[in-house]
């Protein structure tokens, strides 16, 4: 050892690396990132083409209204040309129905008698209109043929002159719910889904990485979700026209879906720090979003991943927006509960995260 040499006691310490030296990725985390981004754009795929791919027509409830024995008939014959596509049940008059209808117990009504009628709600999307519709043009042609062998039964029976011809039946097909002129293919309800759900993540994700501190967290949160619930109502119903009735029950509906995505998002953070985010973002985009129903009913998807959907907040805010719009008499107590349930598990998330880095602090100190 030099006389210049200073002993400190401390072992030396291995000279850093030049600056200009590169620091590669390991070749084996390389392939594997790699891989797992192209897995990752399978998942994406698979998430938002399944449910459109695989969807079909089942169990869709409908009412028949009529006389026991005309209900039985059409119900048996629904049964046996449809099989496992409707879920039939009895309404006793055609304001039964429409009450059903409104109430969403059902999507559509058959009103049997000797002026049949179907009853439909627009307002449920454009597929059960379209199958109701098709419905009623099955329905006109077999009437249709029931009249003709009966004119030409009464002919051959003597009892109607030669020539006579049954006269021609129609089965009408009435709106009971329509939707509005200004959204009159329902697509703006439809397509309304998405951005609530990409509006309350952007949200969760920016307050996550830019605000620190818990309780400026979730006083974040709780102004974002105002603020920002105010202005998609105001586009939504002021603008375009696209949700109905009360603005500021629209406005809580909307604010409340928006709050329960970016507190959970800033929950997941606070529990498992920046991971958190990618499980809060996957929950809600990758698995919420493509069950929604937002463009079809819940019953088209595979059982039970309809009813699933509902669970999460994109199909409880949908749901809740498509009743608060155009069935105010529709219970909507579950998509409420269900968006407040988020919502409160983003917030004790928050808080459990802030009381473990507390401890953590203090034990540290």
């Amino acid at each position: 050892m030099s006389a210049s040499t200073v002993v400190t006691g401390e072992p030396e310490r291995p000279a850093a690396p030049p600056a200009s030296a590169a620091v590669h990725t390991p070749w084996r985390r390389t392939v594997a990132l790699a891989l797992g981004a192209g897995l990752a754009v399978v998942v994406i795929l698979l998430a938002f083409l399944w449910p459109t791919v695989t969807s079909s027509v089942r169990d869709l409830p409908i009412a028949v209204a009529g006389s026991p024995a005309a209900v039985s008939a059409v119900t048996d014959q629904l049964h046996k040309s449809a099989a496992g596509a409707l879920a039939v049940t009895t309404a006793s008059s055609r304001a039964d129905a429409v009450k059903l209808i409104e109430t969403r117990a059902v999507d559509g009504a058959i009103v049997l008698g000797d002026k049949p009628e179907v009853l439909t709600a627009s307002a449920n999307g454009a597929a059960v209109s379209q199958l109701l519709g098709q419905l009623a043009t099955r329905l006109q042609a077999q009437a249709q043929q029931q009249a003709d062998a009966a004119a030409k039964q009464a002919v051959a029976a003597g009892k109607a002159p030669a020539g006579t011809v049954a006269p021609t039946v129609t089965v009408p097909v009435t709106d009971v719910v329509p939707l509005a002129s200004t959204d009159a293919r329902g697509l703006g309800l439809a397509a309304s889904s998405f951005p609530l759900v990409l509006g309350g993540m952007i949200g969760g994700v920016l307050i996550s990485i830019l605000v620190a501190g818990s309780w400026r967290r979730l006083t974040a949160v709780v102004l974002y979700a105002a603020a920002g619930g105010l202005a998609v109502t105001g586009i939504m119903q002021g603008w375009f026209g696209i949700l109905q009735g009360g603005f500021w029950t629209n406005w809580l509906a909307v604010s409340l879906s928006m709050l329960a995505t970016s507190a959970f998002v800033v929950g997941m953070n606070a529990l498992l720090g920046r991971v958190g985010i990618a499980v809060g973002a996957v929950i809600t985009v990758l698995v919420g979003n493509p069950l929604s129903s937002a463009t079809q009913p819940l019953q088209f998807l595979p059982a039970p991943w309809g009813a699933i959907g509902q669970w999460f907040v994109p199909g409880a805010s949908v749901s809740l927006l498509r009743d608060l719009s155009y069935f105010p008499s529709a219970d909507a107590l579950f998509p409420w509960l269900v968006l407040l349930g988020w919502a409160a598990v983003g917030i004790v998330l928050m808080l459990v995260g802030h009381f473990r880095d507390q401890e953590v602090s203090e034990a540290a100190a």
